[in-house]
């Protein structure tokens, strides 16, 4: 698709990079924020093409959200922690998830309603690891009063935290 084979995955559907059979609850958005690495500016083409109105979506029920580079706040190495998926179903496309803890941090920095719900149901699955998660939240350009609010909400959830399911695998502490 536009003559680009590799796509960075940024939204929560980049879970499944490193959890294919994620819970259901982390797998109920219809879309993948995603932008080529190559050339970002085709992120918009891409939004056209494969985007919630388009023939993609009417024929397979999900789309794809052409996002900026800048979209997610991410802490320092993340690129050397993304996760590869490529299989008979990309058709030799190659998507770049974020790693869960990543994954994680993005979604607190966002702070939307919709991105707490789902990094606690991250917490109650397991999927984040606690001390990476702390030591990376150092790293990312944010005020002290926001990485301090990100802390405290983080500790909450682990707080409130169920147990893991067994068919995952579990992350390091």
């Amino acid at each position: 698709m536009l003559g680009i084979n590799e796509y960075i995955v940024v939204g929560s559907q980049s879970v499944l990079g490193a959890y294919p059979n994620a819970p259901d609850d982390l797998r109920v958005s219809m879309e993948a924020d995603l932008y080529p690495p190559s050339d970002p500016d085709k992120a918009d083409v891409l939004s056209v093409m494969m985007g919630e109105l388009s023939p993609f979506f009417d024929a397979f029920g999900i789309y794809a959200d052409g996002v900026s580079p800048e979209t997610a706040r991410l802490p320092d190495g993340w690129r050397e922690r993304l996760v590869k998926v490529q299989n008979e179903n990309t058709n030799g496309a190659i998507g770049w998830c974020l790693d869960p803890t990543d994954l994680a941090i993005a979604k607190h920095v966002a702070g939307r309603e919709k991105d707490i719900e789902f990094t606690g149901a991250m917490v109650r699955h397991g999927l984040i690891d606690r001390s990476a998660f702390l030591e990376r939240l150092e790293t990312v350009d944010v005020t002290p009063e926001h990485r301090d609010l990100i802390r405290n909400r983080f500790a909450g959830q682990l707080k409130g935290r169920s147990r893991r399911r067994p068919d995952l695998p579990p992350v390091p502490p």
